[in-house]
């Protein structure tokens, strides 16, 4: 089956020098929800614009749905509907206006653009605003409306520029579940973000991006796989050289109080380990589980974390 979207050897060089890709390579396969994890200024911006047609190839080859960016560029931006990070609307158009227009840019006819625009605001919690100026949204609906506009002509792809980015907790929610629902209707879905949480939550598949390049692509199972912090940690009182020939076989530490057990599947041994302890005098006081990350995987790999 051809990919959704083909990177291959992508670079790109702006003005000044400043290299913004370092030969990155990329495939999403079609129906994938894919996310583009890094910090700000990593370069998930700028593959999307050259994805897009916004941003000009330096070196290197992007395909979308076979179709090649630059020599197949008409056939190529039908198959993609941008939510851009930044708001760009026409604020003297009523919104339903600007989705009826937006889908003519892309051949849609009038009537069947109308319909669309209609489903599609509905569909966002929109329909009582529908003549209203963008102006007139606020923070969270315009960003509805920015996802919303970019479905209209039916694209194959949706990409999604930091679409979370500064909205509130129960917005988020609403546009993950949203997004969930498009994916499993068959739509694949390119997402950029640094919210952690959010890769994990939403992607089948993640490349990790940090300094324009990618330094590691999968799963978030497969990212975190080996990165050897699962166990538990407890609180105790009144370790004693009992407790620690107990606790003979596991690896642990223990600093101040605080005993940290390395073991995969931690669930499974915490009862007999608790036992064990109880048994020598010492008091459990508390006790928490501890599971790899996505975001010790990011920590691992790249050197730093997301926000540094």
């Amino acid at each position: 089956m051809t990919p959704a979207v083909e990177i291959r050897n992508l670079r790109k060089v702006y003005s000044g020098g400043v290299e913004a890709l370092k030969g990155i390579e990329l495939t999403v396969p079609a129906g994938e929800f894919f996310g583009l994890l890094g910090p700000n200024g990593a370069g998930k911006t700028t593959t999307i614009g050259i994805t897009t047609g916004l941003v000009r190839i330096t070196e290197g080859s992007v395909k979308v749905m076979g179709h090649d960016v630059v020599r197949q560029y008409r056939q190529a931006r039908r198959r993609i509907g941008l939510a851009a990070q930044e708001l760009n609307f026409d604020w003297f158009f009523a919104i339903e206006d600007l989705m009826v227009l937006q889908a003519g840019y892309y051949g849609v006819g009038k009537t069947l653009a109308r319909e669309r625009a209609v489903r599609l605001l509905d569909e966002f919690g929109l329909t009582s605003k529908r003549r209203v100026k963008p102006r007139e949204l606020s923070g969270g609906m315009k960003r509805r409306f920015q996802i919303a506009r970019s479905l209209v002509h039916d694209p194959d792809i949706l990409i999604l520029d930091e679409p979370t980015a500064g909205v509130d907790v129960e917005l988020r929610h609403m546009l993950w579940n949203y997004l969930t629902r498009l994916n499993k209707e068959g739509r694949t879905i390119v997402l950029t973000t640094h919210y952690i949480e959010e890769a994990e939550k939403l992607c089948e598949r993640v490349a990790i991006i940090d300094q324009g390049r990618i330094v590691a692509t999968g799963s978030p199972a497969e990212l975190v796989a080996g990165m050897n912090r699962e166990g538990m940690k407890l609180q105790l009182e009144n370790w004693n050289e009992e407790t620690a020939r107990a606790l003979d076989g596991y690896k642990y530490d223990y600093t101040d109080g605080y005993l940290r057990i390395h073991i995969n599947q931690p669930e499974l041994r915490l009862t007999e380990i608790i036992n064990r302890i109880i048994s020598t005098g010492a008091l459990v006081q508390d006790v928490k589980i501890c599971r790899s990350t996505l975001e010790d995987a990011f920590i691992a790999l790249t050197g730093h974390g997301i926000d540094d």
